[in-house]
């Protein structure tokens, strides 16, 4: 991609997407979204290309997220998250309001990086390819850390039933 306003076009509803997800609150995804942009469209002449346009723009987003969040020195709680869609899990929606509050309660407790790949694949919906380019590790690392995670919060789940 040559010009940058071809780069907004084909990614912007990626990434706000992404942003949605992430945040669970569309005025904040919108903003950052904007804000991801703008400073995408500054560093656009310093993108070398290493990764897809996609995973540079959801890395710079991911930075603005968590840059929003420590300026308002807020921590996520269960009653910030969104509820889950049915419609969205993988499982069928196998999970009841209960099980998915404890799932999320897990999941923000989760070490790093097993939690951010797991919101990234679950709730991202990126590729493992993405994922790996995301932490500068390989495809086959992303798969083996998401399925490790989802093993950790399945058995976590299971021992707190």
């Amino acid at each position: 991609m040559d010009t940058f306003d071809a780069v907004y076009r084909v990614y912007f509803q990626d990434v706000y997407r992404y942003l949605i997800k992430l945040t669970g609150d569309q005025a904040l995804a919108e903003d950052l979204t904007s804000e991801t942009f703008l400073k995408a469209m500054n560093a656009f002449g310093r993108f070398r290309g290493d990764c897809d346009v996609r995973v540079w723009l959801c890395q710079i987003a991911k930075r603005c997220y968590y840059s929003e969040l420590r300026r308002r020195k807020e921590s996520v709680s269960l009653e910030d998250l969104p509820e889950p869609n049915a419609d969205e899990d993988p499982e069928g929606g196998a999970l009841t309001t209960d099980e998915a509050e404890r799932a999320y309660a897990l999941l923000h407790r989760m070490a790093e990086p097993y939690k951010e790949v797991f919101l990234l694949r679950a709730l991202g919906e990126l590729s493992f390819r993405q994922i790996g380019a995301l932490f500068g590790k390989s495809e086959n690392w992303a798969c083996v850390t998401y399925h490790r995670a989802r093993r950790k919060l399945q058995a976590q789940l299971e021992e707190s039933t």
